[in-house]
C-alpha cells in the first residue's frame, strides 16, 4: 500500500470528474432540482482561506444533494466591476479590464484544485459585455415600467476622485480612497424606485423561514416602518414648515424647529444672505451617513424666523441645522432636547429650553443632564401629557397623541419607511454603462435594444481625476435613438450592487439572448441554498429581493419568484493569531506565521501573540491556500475549515490543526489499504460494526442537512475508530469502509473516490446514491444508566432498553457501590427514570 499522496490523488479524480462531466447542470424532469449558490467573489487577485471555507460549505451541500438524487445547479462567476480596478490602473498605469481578467484567471487557477463541484460552463464575469448588455436591457425594461426615474438628489461627493460615494465609502467624513473631505452635493441621478416596495419587502420577511433571525431583523430595521404624525408649523411671517415625527407625544417638549441646509426655505434664505450661504456650504462638506452626522459637531444657524406651536401657541425659533437631512421625512424636524440626545446637545450649545414631557416616575429630577430616551414600550410618567392617561407607555401615548391631533385638525397620522430609493448613478469608468442618450430635442432617451451592449471603450486614461468617459468624445458622442440627431451618451455607470442583484437569475441561462430564459428560470429558480457573509445582510440581499420582483414585473422571471433565495446561511470567518514586535518608536511590526517558531523569530526575538483575528494582509496573519494545498492537499484544507467549529462561527486556522487533520486522513487511507489487503472470504460479521455504520449514516446525514458540518465530522471520527478496532472479516469491513468513504465524500471528495475505487466500488462515488440508514439498526438494545447516591455519581448499569422499573431496581440493588453505601440498610428513597438515571437517597 502506497502512502497518502494528495497531489496525485486529487489531480486524478478532478480529471475523472471533468471527463465524465459529473457536475454539468442540465434540465431534467426525471429528478428534483436543487440550486446551491455561494456569493460570488470579487476578483482581487488571490483567494484566501475565507473563500476556501465558503465554497467548501456550498460544495458539501451540492455533492450531498447530487448523491441524494437531485439535479444540482452549482455555478460560479465573478463580481468584477468597481473602483478597486480603477485604483489599480491609476497606481500601475495599466487598464482595469486587463487587471480584472488577469485576476480572474489567477483566482480560478487557485480554486480549481479545491475540487469544487462547479459547473464551470456557466461561468461569467459581470464585466463581460454579454452580461452587462443584458443588464442594460433590464434597465430599459425597468424604466418602461416606472421602476427607474431621474431626479436631483443630495449625494456624497469626493472632490478629489470626482465621484459619488455610497454611504459605506465615507469614513469619518472622508472619501475611503482619496481621504478627501466629502461634500454634500446636489446632482441629477438615476434611481430605482425601491421605496414603492417597502411594505411588500417588509411583510415578506416573515415568509423567509430558512433565513437567520438576525438577518431578517437587520432587513426589517433597514426598511424601518414607522407610524407618526405629519403636520405643519405656521410661520409667524406667513407660510408653513411641514414636519414628520414618530414621537408626537413629545410635542410639548419642542424648543426649536430645525431644517436641512437643502430644505427649500434654507435655499431661499441662502440666495438672499451670504452668511446663510456660507453656513450651508460648510454643512454640505459633511457626509450624509447617519454615523457621520452622529459624530459631527451639531451646528445651527438661527434664521431669525419663528413658528407657532400648534398646541400651546408659543413661538419656537427656526434653525438651519447640519444634522437634519433632506431625504428623510420632510427635511424639517421639531427639536425635543429632553428626549433626543442630538437635540439635547444642540439645545445646550445654543441655550435653548430643555423641557421634559415624561420621566421615569413622578418624583424624578426634571433638571436633566442628558436626554431621557426610554424605549416606547416602557412605562413612563407624562408630566407634559396632552392626550390620554398621564401614565402610559410611549406606544400608547403616540397613538393617543396622533388621535388627539387628528381630532383637532393639527395633522394626520401617516406611515413612513426609512428605506430610501436606490441611487444607482456612479461617476466612474469601470462599471456598466447606463443605456441612456441625452438629446437636446428628445431629452433622456433609452438606447435601442438592438444596439446593446453599449460597451465600455478600451482607450481611456486615468491620469486626470474624474470619469474618463466624460473625456471620450468618440464614445460619448452618438446619434439619438429617437430622432437621429447628434446626441451624447450618459457617462455615469451603474452602482456595482446592480451587477450582483440579478446574477443568480442569469446563472440559470448564462448564454441566453435575453436576460433570462423563462423556461430555464422556471425550472431552476429559486436558489434553494444561498451562502455568504453577514456583511451583505442588508444592501445586497435587499436589492436582490427588489430585483427579483422587478424582473417578475417585466417578464424576466416567472410568477412565484418574488423571493430569490429560499434559504440563507451566513458563515463565520477564518481567523489566525497575529504576531508582532514593538519598535523603539512604539509602533508594531507584524510577522508572517511561517517566520515564527515557538514564539520567537529566527534571531531569537520574542514576539507578542495577539489573539485570533480576521486574516489581514496588513497584519500578516494570512494563510495562503496555495501553500496549504501544496503541503497537505485540498481535502485537508476542506476537512479542517469544516471540522473545528460550527460553520456560523469563526474558525481559527492553526498549523497544528492542519497537521492533525492530514494525519487523520492519512490514517483513514491506511485503514482502507489494510482492508483491501485482507484475504478474501466470507469472514465473520460484526453486529456492533453494522449498528455503528447505520448510526453514522443517520448522524452524518442529519449533520449535513442542518449545516452541522463539524458535528457530522465528529461522528466520522468515531466511526473511523470503530472500523479500525473491529475484528470483522473483509466483507463486513469493506462495506463499512465504503460507507465511510461515501459519508466523507462531500468533505473530502478526492480521498473518498480513491478509497471507493480501492475497495471495488462501481463508478464514481460522486454519483453513487447516498447510503440510507436502517431505522431498525438505530434502536438500542441496551442503555447505560448512571447511579447517583445522595446527588453524587457512584456507578452505572447497563439494562435492556425496555426494562421495567422492577427489573432495573433489582439490578441496582445488587450493584456493589449501592450495597457498600447502604451497608445492609434500606434506601430512604429510590427514584428510577427508565432509560435515563437512578437516584438513591440514604
Amino acid at each position: 500500500m502506497t502512502s497518502y499522496t494528495p497531489a496525485d490523488i486529487e489531480a486524478k479524480w478532478q480529471s475523472a470528474w471533468a471527463d465524465a462531466q459529473t457536475f454539468l447542470a442540465v434540465r431534467s424532469d426525471d429528478k428534483p432540482k436543487y440550486y446551491v449558490l455561494e456569493m460570488f467573489p470579487y476578483p482581487s487577485g488571490r483567494i484566501h482561506m475565507g473563500h476556501v471555507r465558503n465554497y467548501t460549505m456550498g460544495d458539501v451541500i451540492a455533492r450531498y444533494k447530487l448523491a441524494t438524487g437531485h439535479n444540482v445547479l452549482h455555478p460560479m462567476g465573478w463580481d468584477a466591476f468597481g473602483m478597486p480596478a480603477e485604483n489599480a490602473a491609476m497606481a500601475s498605469g495599466g487598464h482595469p479590464k486587463d487587471w480584472t481578467y488577469n485576476n480572474i484567471a489567477d483566482m480560478k487557477a487557485q480554486m480549481k484544485p479545491l475540487g469544487l463541484s462547479i459547473d464551470w460552463t456557466r461561468e461569467f464575469a459581470t464585466c463581460d459585455p454579454e452580461y452587462y448588455g443584458q443588464q442594460q436591457a433590464l434597465f430599459i425594461d425597468f424604466l418602461s415600467k416606472g421602476l427607474i426615474y431621474r431626479k436631483k438628489a443630495v449625494v456624497n461627493w469626493d472632490p478629489v476622485d470626482m465621484t459619488v460615494l455610497a454611504n459605506e465609502q465615507v469614513i469619518d467624513g472622508k472619501g475611503w480612497r482619496s481621504g478627501a473631505e466629502v461634500e454634500r452635493r446636489e446632482l441629477v441621478q438615476w434611481f430605482f424606485k425601491i421605496s414603492d416596495h417597502s411594505e411588500e419587502l417588509l411583510t415578506a420577511i416573515d415568509s423567509l423561514d430558512d433565513w437567520p433571525a438576525k438577518v431578517k431583523l437587520m432587513q426589517a430595521n433597514w426598511i424601518g416602518k414607522s407610524r407618526g404624525l405629519q403636520f405643519a408649523f405656521e410661520r409667524t411671517d406667513g407660510g408653513e414648515i411641514e414636519v414628520y415625527t414618530t414621537r408626537p407625544d413629545t410635542l410639548l417638549g419642542a424648543s426649536f424647529v430645525g431644517i436641512s441646509p437643502d430644505h427649500p426655505l434654507a435655499k431661499e434664505l441662502e440666495a438672499k444672505d451670504d452668511k446663510v450661504a456660507a453656513f450651508c456650504t460648510e454643512c454640505r462638506k459633511g457626509g450624509t451617513t447617519a454615523e457621520a452626522i452622529e459624530k459631527a459637531e451639531k451646528l445651527g444657524y438661527d434664521t431669525g424666523l419663528t413658528v407657532k406651536h400648534p398646541l400651546d401657541g408659543s413661538e419656537l425659533p427656526v434653525y438651519i441645522a447640519n444634522f437634519v437631512l433632506m431625504d428623510y421625512g420632510t427635511g424639517a424636524i421639531f427639536g425635543c432636547p429632553a428626549h433626543d440626545q442630538r437635540d439635547f446637545d444642540f439645545a445646550s450649545k445654543y441655550g435653548l429650553p430643555i423641557t421634559a414631557t415624561f420621566l421615569p416616575d413622578a418624583d424624578a429630577d426634571t433638571a436633566l443632564t442628558e436626554a431621557y430616551t426610554p424605549a416606547k414600550s416602557e412605562t413612563v410618567t407624562y408630566v407634559k401629557g396632552f392626550a390620554g392617561d398621564t401614565v402610559q407607555t410611549g406606544d400608547a401615548a403616540v397613538d393617543a397623541a396622533i388621535a388627539h391631533c387628528e381630532a383637532n385638525g393639527i395633522g394626520q397620522g401617516v406611515t413612513k419607511f426609512r428605506l430610501r430609493d436606490w441611487g444607482l448613478s456612479r461617476q466612474r469608468y469601470w462599471g456598466c454603462p447606463i443605456p441612456i442618450v441625452h438629446c437636446d430635442d428628445c431629452g433622456a432617451v433609452p438606447e435601442k435594444k438592438e444596439n446593446l451592449p453599449i460597451e465600455l471603450p478600451y482607450d481611456v486614461t486615468f491620469d486626470i481625476p474624474g470619469n474618463p468617459l466624460d473625456r471620450h468624445p468618440t464614445w460619448r458622442n452618438c446619434a439619438c435613438p429617437s430622432c437621429g440627431k447628434p446626441a451624447q451618451r450618459e457617462t455615469d455607470t451603474m452602482d456595482t450592487f446592480v451587477d450582483s442583484s440579478w446574477y443568480y437569475a442569469r446563472f440559470t441561462a448564462p448564454n441566453a439572448d435575453t436576460p433570462t430564459d423563462l423556461d430555464d428560470a422556471a425550472y431552476w429558480m429559486n436558489v434553494d441554498q444561498y451562502i455568504g457573509g453577514i456583511e451583505h445582510a442588508i444592501l445586497h440581499l435587499l436589492y436582490s429581493r427588489f430585483f427579483s420582483r422587478a424582473m417578475r414585473m417585466t417578464g424576466h422571471l416567472p410568477q412565484g419568484c418574488e423571493e430569490p433565495f429560499n434559504a440563507l446561511f451566513t458563515q463565520g470567518m477564518v481567523t489566525h493569531e497575529i504576531y508582532q514586535t514593538t519598535g523603539t518608536d512604539g509602533r508594531p511590526t507584524y510577522h508572517f506565521p511561517e517566520d515564527v517558531k515557538d514564539g520567537k523569530l529566527a534571531d531569537g526575538t520574542a514576539v507578542e501573540i495577539i489573539p485570533s483575528a480576521k486574516m489581514s494582509k496588513s497584519k500578516k496573519n494570512v494563510v495562503d491556500p496555495d501553500d496549504i494545498l501544496a503541503k497537505f492537499g485540498a481535502d485537508t484544507a476542506r476537512w479542517f475549515v469544516l471540522s473545528d467549529s460550527p460553520p456560523e462561527r469563526d474558525v481559527e486556522w492553526t498549523a497544528s490543526g492542519a497537521e492533525a487533520t492530514h494525519k487523520h486522513l492519512s490514517r483513514v487511507f491506511r485503514i482502507a489499504g489494510d482492508i483491501a489487503a485482507m484475504e478474501d472470504g466470507a469472514g465473520q460479521g460484526d453486529d456492533d460494526l453494522l449498528r455503528a455504520m447505520h448510526k453514522a449514516i443517520h448522524d452524518v446525514t442529519m449533520g449535513v442537512e442542518t449545516f452541522g458540518f463539524n458535528a457530522a465530522i465528529a461522528k466520522l471520527y468515531g466511526f473511523t475508530a470503530v472500523i479500525s478496532k473491529s475484528k470483522a472479516g473483509k466483507p463486513a469491513k469493506t462495506q463499512a469502509m465504503r460507507t465511510l468513504a461515501q459519508l466523507m465524500s462531500p468533505m473530502t471528495p478526492h480521498l473518498s473516490e480513491e478509497i471507493w475505487a480501492l475497495l471495488g466500488g462501481e463508478g464514481l462515488i460522486a454519483t453513487t446514491p447516498w447510503p440510507v440508514a436502517d431505522e431498525a439498526m438505530l434502536v438500542e438494545d441496551t442503555v447505560t444508566m448512571p447511579i447517583q447516591i445522595n446527588g453524587k455519581r457512584r456507578g452505572e448499569i447497563q439494562v435492556a432498553a425496555d426494562a421495567s422499573k422492577a427489573a432495573i431496581e433489582a439490578i441496582v440493588m445488587d450493584h456493589h457501590a449501592v450495597q457498600k453505601a447502604l451497608d445492609g440498610g434500606a434506601p430512604k428513597k429510590l427514584i428510577i427514570v427508565p432509560g435515563r438515571i437512578v437516584n438513591i437517597v440514604i
